[in-house]
């Protein structure tokens, strides 16, 4: 039992509630109430139905909750009946008396302001999601035991995992490969990355659904609430594009400053052949001349057959600089790619250097005809076959294959070998003019610039790469109407 203290401070927190509070009877008559709802209505209302006094109703209201509590004995909290507004909230309470209800509490809040309020929470809560889920970037938030509780679409678009999947069954430990999580974490806890808690442009990979590496730019804060860490939160951006387009543009520039420096070399090498071409030419006119004055066997003879050999190679050089140049006429027409390397096989591989080379050949029949110059395009394919035979050493395997590109604009011509590759700090210059790695007397170091520039010519591409496996492999790309 309650003393009579205890009572006392009972009635007296009851007046102290702004708020109607009134007790009813099982019919509706008002039993009591407390000193706010006296003051508000202004008159003595103890005896009088709460339907008459609050609706002016001859009978209670249709959806009343007091008569609910009597049917079930539950009470109701913060019911909307029709009849009040709709920022007002009545909850009703059973008042037992040996077990059976004898009376019923009921409380009218008046909530404008709560409801308000509710309501601006709702919206605010709804915009928050809303933005979360919209934003460009990746969005994760997970507690302090790692369990995912915010995954956006974003994230979900470059993991691979669904949203529902990744807050049903996803840790924050999930998502980095190895100890990274550990380690992000760790670096978010220190002050050395952007302040502690936080944790600004860290660049690291994620593991995708198919367990494909990712990486992705990182902004990570913990959560504190009170003071106290509850759990973290990342926003990434998924760096793939970013570095695709950066190594295109790199290749873009390496390629113009190839184009550049071939183009001055070009004028230079044209210059050159000039300068040679009348003098070789009266080298040899000249030798032959003389030549005719011995007889066979003659010393001077033989001594003046080596001076025209070695003119002989001059001239051919001279040549070379002058198709490097693209000082000679081409003479293009359509023909059949796959034609044009079976001939240039059909010419090379009765050569001893091929007699131990198996020569494996895969020619896609659904390449149209190319335009070009087919003498020039031979010798692109001649060379750079022939390199291969040499850096095979004569044994090994050379495949040529064709394709159609997927744009159905290019064909694809790749000849492989199964050499020793290309080193890597040669790879940048194999097509630079001079540049050779033979030994004396065995190359000029013109074969693949001159094979560059003929490519170039016909608007084509070409390429090298050391083969994983082994062996280095040339791409040529040509296209199928140029314009």
């Amino acid at each position: 039992m309650r003393t009579d203290a205890e009572k006392e401070y009972l009635i007296r927190a009851i007046d102290a509630l702004e708020r109607e509070m009134i007790v009813v009877s099982p019919d509706h008559r008002i039993l009591a109430t407390n000193r706010y709802t006296a003051e508000k209505r202004g008159k003595d209302i103890v005896g009088s139905t709460c339907h008459d006094i609050y609706f002016e109703f001859s009978t209670p209201c249709d959806d009343c909750p007091a008569c609910r509590v009597l049917q079930n004995g539950k009470p109701i909290l913060r019911h909307s009946p029709k009849s009040l507004q709709e920022s007002r909230r009545v909850s009703c309470y059973p008042i037992y008396s040996d077990g059976v209800i004898d009376a019923l509490l009921m409380v009218d809040f008046d909530l404008p302001r709560l409801g308000k309020l509710e309501e601006e929470l709702r919206r605010s809560n709804a915009f928050l999601k809303n933005m979360i889920n919209s934003a460009v970037d990746g969005v994760i938030a997970a507690d302090r035991k790692g369990k995912i509780f915010i995954f956006n679409q974003s994230a979900a678009e470059v993991s691979g995992y669904s949203v529902e999947e990744a807050l049903e069954n996803l840790y924050i430990q999930d998502v980095y490969p190895d100890r990274i999580a550990w380690d992000i974490m760790k670096k978010l806890r220190s002050e050395e990355y952007g302040g502690k808690g936080k944790l600004k442009e860290y660049h690291v990979d994620v593991l995708g659904k198919n367990g494909e590496r990712i990486p992705i730019s990182l902004y990570a804060s913990i959560i504190y609430e009170a003071g106290q860490e509850v759990g973290s939160m990342g926003f990434f951006h998924d760096m793939r594009t970013r570095i695709r387009l950066k190594k295109e543009l790199e290749s873009a520039q390496i390629q113009l400053l190839q184009n550049e420096k071939m183009a001055s070399l070009g004028k230079l090498a044209a210059g050159v052949a000039h300068q040679l071409n009348n003098p070789l030419g009266g080298i040899m006119l000249y030798s032959r001349l003389i030549q005719e004055e011995y007889e066979l066997g003659d010393p001077a003879k033989d001594d003046l057959s080596r001076i025209l050999k070695d003119a002989e190679r001059c001239r051919d050089t001279v040549k070379e600089l002058l198709v490097f140049a693209r000082q000679t006429r081409q003479e293009k027409q359509f023909h059949d790619i796959n034609k044009a390397l079976s001939r240039t096989l059909f010419l090379l591989e009765k050569q001893v250097l091929f007699h131990n080379i198996h020569i494996e050949t895969r020619l896609s029949p659904d390449i149209p005809l190319v335009l070009g110059d087919i003498q020039q395009l031979n010798h692109v394919f001649m060379n750079i076959i022939l390199n291969a035979a040499q850096a095979m050493d004569g044994r090994g395997k050379l495949t040529i294959s064709t394709e159609l590109s997927p744009s159905g604009r290019e064909a694809i011509v790749e000849i492989s070998d199964t050499g020793p590759g290309i080193p890597e700090d040669v790879l940048p210059h194999v097509f630079e003019p001079f540049y050779t790695t033979k030994e004396e007397g065995k190359g000029t170091g013109l074969g693949l610039s001159l094979a560059y520039g003929i490519v170039e010519s016909h608007q084509g591409k070409i390429s090298v790469r050391n083969n994983p496996a082994q062996g280095s492999v040339f791409t040529i790309e040509l296209p199928i109407n140029p314009s």
